[in-house]
């Protein structure tokens, strides 16, 4: 019989390491097919909860959180896109004419489309939409704050525009979006990506494939025993 995990995955869509994380975890889970059976679900965490709608500049952004020069912040973005790269999630803008300055963007309305598309559809489907989300944010540099953008990737993933549309304008899901987060800081989440399999054991940070698959096995095997 095959080993069943879940594992709750909490990051952000403004998160680079975030995207890096689960394009090595989603390879992992590839390698362990036939193994273990993993369903992995994201949960809401916002890393900059009170960026206002206009958005903000990456780099003062950056240079404000991390007193930073602008050649400190250059340097750290190109480690990232070095380590993007590596893990098959390139972070190069992808569109034509003059590359638009990197945006920092509030993210709660984002988080409520992936709750919704979650109880919608699944954890597959949400899965495609937040790689969706990162890929517009960071290839495409879209505002991933803006209600259209939103409701143009759910269309373009296979989910109901007209029910995506319902789901943001419901303020019961944003209560449930706002009680899953204050839920992951009194789990003690504070960084992300944070994978919690099973409900219990914690695998923090962006890993090789390898290690994470190394980790899903260990636990498969205690929860086997348990």
């Amino acid at each position: 019989m095959m080993k069943k995990l879940s594992v709750d995955v909490w990051s952000d869509v403004m998160c680079p390491w975030c995207a890096v994380g689960w394009t090595q975890f989603a390879k992992a889970m590839r390698e362990v097919e036939g193994e273990i059976e993993v369903e992995a679900r994201f949960m809401p965490f916002e890393l900059n909860p009170d960026l206002p709608v206009k958005g903000k500049d990456q780099q003062k952004h950056l240079a404000e959180v991390y007193r930073r020069t602008p050649e400190e912040v250059a340097a750290m973005r190109a480690q990232l896109h070095a380590a993007a790269d590596r893990a098959g999630f390139p972070m190069d803008w992808e569109g034509e004419g003059e590359e638009p300055a990197a945006m920092m963007w509030n993210t709660f309305e984002a988080h409520k489309l992936l709750r919704w598309a979650l109880a919608e559809a699944g954890s597959e489907a949400q899965q495609r939409l937040k790689v969706a989300l990162l890929r517009a944010h960071f290839q495409q540099r879209r505002n991933v704050s803006d209600r259209e953008v939103l409701l143009e990737l759910a269309a373009d993933h296979g989910l109901d525009r007209a029910k995506a549309a319902a789901a943001l304008d419901d303020e019961a899901l944003s209560i449930a979006v706002r009680s899953e987060e204050q839920r992951g800081r009194q789990a003690g989440i504070n960084s992300v990506p944070s994978f919690v399999v099973d409900g219990k054991y914690l695998i923090q940070g962006a890993r090789d494939p390898a290690e994470y698959a190394s980790m899903l096995r260990q636990i498969a095997g205690q929860v086997q025993h348990a």
